[in-house]
């Protein structure tokens, strides 16, 4: 299948890599030109904007930073829907509001273009590995379509519902995962000042009630796991601005039901000293320096 591929970023560049490897021909899209040019170097076509790169496929997928580029992508003069063909259909994986998705998935429909939202779990090393979860809001026919496709990258597809359920799932998810990120850090931190070895201590949470995957998996404590953002300098994970910007879209949304987020709202705050240190490009794992200070 000849797909375009919008936004290569530290998600997207390996969801994009993991299309090619399961045989599809790719064209892709990024104001990065070097992430356009790996790409370009692993086998895929490169187009000048995106309203290009849909020209020609028979399936686009966007993954995007935030709301504003999402729409753009779509609704801008080089936008997707001015170049894609009708019956084309578009898979948005970005983490976003509901509301936007819902509303760019009208207007896609008005031209003749199913649309939806599929939002992903599972990090930077599950994009690279190929086992991302799916959060899908889409029409029941059209998850059946689209769901061959996003399995050459996930390793769990699931339909949650309607459009704009997947976004519902993901900002749900991604609330717990900064609420227990923090209170990771926070144990971590304790721990070490009150005299414990922290990679006992990790030992001990991770087989105990205490054990969660901002603890077993991406253990914000240096040298605790090699393999996570904290053994290479809080570099090259999800970056804390996009952890403030999620918990940002779980607050918008609560506020607009009438829900209460109490360890939502704390969380938010953390995040929020976190980035205006100038520390929003470390993954968010780093938001245990505002425990243990520049040394961690």
């Amino acid at each position: 299948m000849h797909i375009a591929f919008i936004g290569l970023g530290n998600m997207g560049a390996p969801m994009a890599r993991n299309l090619l490897k399961a045989g599809h021909a790719l064209t892709v899209f990024d104001l990065n030109a070097q992430a356009v040019a790996d790409l370009r170097d692993a086998g895929a076509a490169s187009a000048a904007s995106a309203r290009a790169a849909a020209a020609e496929a028979d399936f686009v997928i966007t993954m995007l930073p935030a709301a504003a580029h999402v729409r753009s992508a779509y609704l801008g003069s080089d936008g997707v829907l001015a170049g894609v063909r009708a019956g084309v259909p578009l898979v948005d994986s970005s983490t976003i509001d509901p509301a936007t998705i819902r509303e760019l998935a009208k207007t896609a429909a008005a031209q003749g273009n199913p649309m939806a939202d599929a939002p992903v779990s599972g990090g930077t090393g599950g994009a690279q590995a190929g086992t991302l979860t799916f959060m899908v809001g889409a029409e029941a026919a059209l998850f059946e379509q689209i769901k061959p496709v996003l399995a050459g990258m996930g390793r769990n597809v699931v339909h949650c519902g309607g459009t704009g359920t997947g976004q519902v799932a993901k900002i749900c998810n991604n609330l717990i995962l900064g609420i227990s990120m923090v209170g990771v850090a926070e144990a971590m931190a304790l721990g070490e000042k009150l005299g414990i070895d922290p990679k006992v201590l990790a030992g001990i949470v991770n087989t105990s009630t205490g054990r969660c995957w901002a603890s077993d998996t991406c253990n914000p404590f240096p040298g605790v796991i090699e393999t996570a953002p904290a053994g290479r300098g809080y570099s090259g994970g999800f970056g804390a601005a996009l952890m403030l910007k999620d918990l940002g879209l779980a607050a918008d949304a609560a506020r607009s039901v009438g829900q209460p987020l109490f360890l939502g709202a704390q969380a938010q705050q953390v995040y929020q000293s976190m980035t205006q240190l100038g520390e929003g490009a470390l993954d968010f794992s780093g938001v245990i320096r505002q425990y243990r200070g520049k040394q961690a």
